[in-house]
């Protein structure tokens, strides 16, 4: 792995190894590696992607399978990677900025390969959204356009209700109300989310902070966006193979 060296001098480091998806023991690279994938809202934007999909009249799971990998790939992993380069260093030196960059081309260039396939092959409306989605990928998470795009609605508009649309139009290269009401509730719960992670993070990366009761209290309301938003997707899941 490649350490930071000079070029983290003089960056404002902050430290997000307190918060709660972040394991508390094995190596700090370990740790750290499987805290930069905030592994937890990357379930729940793979989440999305499966109630869009679910929601569509026919279900093909493998569509469903492919695009859930994708934005696993493209967020969980690319995005998140992007995020990590930016000034404020959220995760320290363990990874160099050439690293994190190869971490998240690797991670990117397949999954573009991917939502290509399916867009040439079964549903030509993923180009616009791909598209739309990949200018969010980039503005939100290198900051572009001076930082603009890197707020809470955009957050919830690129990550929690495009993803359902997504998920849906891979099921059948078109929209419906059915698609944009899933999207709506992926962005309320999205905004919810990031809207407790904010503060959150600022009260974890202060030791004085950390233990607070408020931090308790945005750490609960975390936990519980989350499980709300896979119970969501266990519930209609379950409803669609009852059929």
């Amino acid at each position: 792995m490649q350490a930071a060296g000079k070029e983290g001098l003089g960056a404002r480091v902050e430290d997000r190894s307190r918060e709660w998806f972040v394991p508390k023991r094995g190596p700090r690279w370990v740790r750290l590696g499987i805290g930069l994938s905030f592994y937890p809202y990357t379930i729940m934007n793979a989440c999305y992607v499966v109630i869009g999909s679910l929601l569509a009249g026919t279900v093909y799971y493998d569509r469903m399978g492919g695009m859930t990998l994708v934005y696993v790939l493209a967020v969980g992993i690319a995005a998140h990677s992007l995020d990590a380069m930016g000034p404020n260093r959220p995760w320290g030196d363990f990874l160099g900025r050439r690293t994190l960059l190869a971490v998240s081309l690797g991670a990117l260039f397949p999954a573009l390969a991917l939502g290509i396939y399916y867009a040439v092959t079964v549903a030509l409306l993923l180009i616009p959204l791909g598209c739309i989605e990949l200018f969010f990928l980039l503005a939100y998470n290198l900051e572009l356009f001076r930082g603009y795009f890197h707020g809470d609605f955009w957050f919830a508009t690129s990550w929690g209700f495009f993803p359902v649309l997504v998920g849906y139009a891979v099921q059948s290269n078109s929209l419906s109300l059915a698609s944009i009401a899933g999207g709506l509730f992926g962005f309320a719960t999205a905004y919810v989310e990031i809207n407790a992670s904010r503060p959150y993070k600022d009260l974890k990366k202060k030791p004085e902070g950390a233990s607070s009761s408020l931090a308790d209290r945005l750490e609960s309301i975390l936990k519980g966006i989350v499980a709300c938003v896979v119970a969501a997707t266990a519930l209609l899941l379950a409803l669609v193979l009852s059929r």
